[in-house]
């Protein structure tokens, strides 16, 4: 084999076994199961400590987050503006511009 061949074929491999050295840090690792994947647990690196953790918990239960993630449901989003009256939303919808009232009953009556 001619020099260039070899330099070639060492370039191939270390093309090809690079992203696998960067796959052993990750929680997942490809395999060949049905599933596709490992999951390594002990590979999770946290930058939390666990007096953080337990605050979070902690306010996530004080909030009512919390029952709500167990369950599996949505957590709502707090809105940082001030809430809206009735009137004001209905002085609102009443002031609405005609293209703007067509757009909204076409997206809410489906076209």
């Amino acid at each position: 084999m001619k020099l260039t061949h070899l330099i070639a074929l060492k370039a191939i491999v270390l093309a090809t076994a690079l992203p696998m050295t960067a796959q052993a840090n990750s929680l997942w690792h490809p395999a060949p199961t049905e599933q596709g994947f490992t999951y390594h647990p002990d590979h999770f690196k946290s930058t939390k400590t666990r007096a953080q953790l337990m605050a979070e918990v902690d306010a996530a239960r004080k909030d009512g987050a919390l029952a709500l993630m167990q369950r599996g449901l949505p957590v709502p989003i707090k809105s940082s503006a001030e809430p809206k009256t009735r009137q004001q939303v209905v002085d609102e919808m009443r002031s609405e511009a005609p293209e703007a009232q067509r757009a909204r009953l076409e997206l809410y009556s489906g076209g």
